[in-house]
């Protein structure tokens, strides 16, 4: 008589592993996250073998090792390869998540079209029918004369097809629908997506195969399944964008191959996919007259500094407690800089909404933010605009003073590229040289920086 198999029961958050259920996950504390399945079965064909394919490994000096020299191949859409930094390297794992319908298979078919036309190319579809998938090709017009084609969800066929076809870059979409037969557990299981992400990379490491990823995203805006399955990948790509904009944004938040928090911008066209090689030219809006609360940010994204407007509105609030909104920017920090406007600056609102919004749908996490949002803010406030050709950057500190960021230079000589005449920085931001036709306006505390504007 067979032995019923064992039931073991994982957690979705974090692909932990428990004998029974309990309500919160001993490994990351998440609360009702285990689910039942059923136990895989023990490998004894040493299938977690190494990359090189052997079972023994020597030890060596890291100085003994001989590095080849790097060469990248690029998509072919200049923003792509910005993101992933300056192309895909042989071997590497992608992840790219993003909201249903942002246009992540539009712009991975739009890639694979253009390598394949130089390198074999396989593009691995578990979501589409191969019909569907020529019906965007052809509605973007892109040619599929040298593009492989397979529609397959389980995880041994596709790579005995990639052992056959020996495609340089291969594209998976998506993985929460591939499964693999070792386990019994329904496609999209933490189980499933990690084993199946396991030996797709292992693939990728020992052919020297570029594999693209494509993962769903939760209502949260996080990918789905285990958050290991971001460890084991070589880049984490985020495909962003505002509903009823044409705009997408791309970014990278892992890379052990470029720059971290590299953003790409694309313009959805009838067409697919164009990359816009001068984002700070969409997100500034240029107004016909100065408008009070509009100030102009230089942010930097990765390694490319981005010009971006943050426009500002106070209102008389008829809450006991007035609201405080911030989209693009934290709104902890938001009320933390009132604070200090307040304390160091003299200007009470705590009896004003403040609502504060960056333009264009950028998502700003740095600190330069903070003096241009304060200056927004206060030109809302006075109903007193902003000189149109006014840049500012810089962190502001809880005592008052205004605190330098990174990369100040390169910011200025993009503002001054862009035909501004003026910018508010930090002290210790100023250049030694100047920059030409832009006046440097340095300050070291907020006060300084609210008397000027006064």
């Amino acid at each position: 008589m067979s032995r019923a198999p064992k039931s073991v029961y994982a957690c979705t958050a974090c692909g932990g592993q428990s004998s029974k259920w309990v309500g919160q996950c001993p490994d990351c504390g998440a609360w009702n996250s285990l689910q039942e399945s059923v136990a895989p079965p023990v490998a004894t064909t040493g299938r977690f073998g190494g990359y090189g394919g052997t079972a023994e490994a020597a030890v060596r000096t890291l100085a003994s090792i001989a590095t080849g020299t790097e060469t990248r191949l690029t998509t072919g859409l200049d923003e792509l390869d910005r993101v992933l930094g300056g192309g895909l390297v042989a071997g590497s794992v992608v992840l790219i998540g993003g909201d249903p319908g942002i246009g992540k298979s539009t712009l991975l078919l739009q890639a694979l079209a253009s390598l394949s036309a130089r390198v074999p190319a396989l593009y691995v579809t578990g979501e589409e029918s191969a019909e569907q998938v020529s019906l965007r090709a052809r509605r973007l017009g892109v040619s599929g004369d040298r593009l492989r084609l397979l529609t397959e969800t389980g995880v041994e066929r596709i790579l005995a097809h990639a052992a056959t076809e020996r495609p340089r870059v291969m594209v998976v979409d998506s993985i929460q629908t591939l499964y693999t037969e070792l386990l019994q557990s329904a496609p999209g299981s933490v189980a499933q997506v990690r084993e199946s992400a396991a030996q797709l990379v292992r693939h990728a490491k020992r052919s020297d195969t570029a594999v693209f990823l494509v993962g769903h995203v939760t209502k949260e805006g996080a990918l789905a399944g285990p958050r290991v399955l971001e460890h084991m990948v070589d880049t984490v790509l985020y495909f962003e964008g505002e509903v009823g904009s044409q705009f997408r944004l791309i970014r990278a938040i892992k890379n052990r191959f470029g720059a971290v928090n590299e953003l790409g911008v694309f313009a959805m066209t009838d067409r697919g996919l164009k990359p816009v090689s001068n984002p700070s030219a969409i997100f500034l809006s240029r107004h016909d007259q100065e408008v009070a609360g509009s100030g102009i940010l230089v942010t930097r994204e990765g390694t490319r500094p981005l010009l971006v407007e943050v426009q500002a509105l106070v209102d008389q609030s008829p809450l006991a407690n007035p609201r405080r909104v911030a989209l693009g920017l934290e709104q902890n920090r938001l009320a933390m800089l009132l604070a200090v406007l307040h304390r160091h600056g003299g200007i009470a609102m705590y009896d004003q909404d403040v609502y504060v919004n960056v333009v264009g749908g950028v998502r700003v996490t740095e600190t330069a933010a903070d003096l241009p949002t304060l200056l927004a803010v206060l030109s809302s406030f006075r109903d007193r605009p902003l000189p149109g050709d006014l840049v500012a950057f810089g962190e502001v500190g809880l005592a008052g003073e205004v605190r330098p960021v990174p990369s100040g230079q390169e910011r200025l000589r993009e503002a001054a590229k862009h035909g501004f005449r003026r910018a508010l920085v930090p002290h210790a931001n100023a250049p030694k040289r100047g920059v030409e036709g832009l006046e440097i306006v340095p300050v070291r505390r907020l006060a300084e920086a609210l008397e000027i504007l006064a």
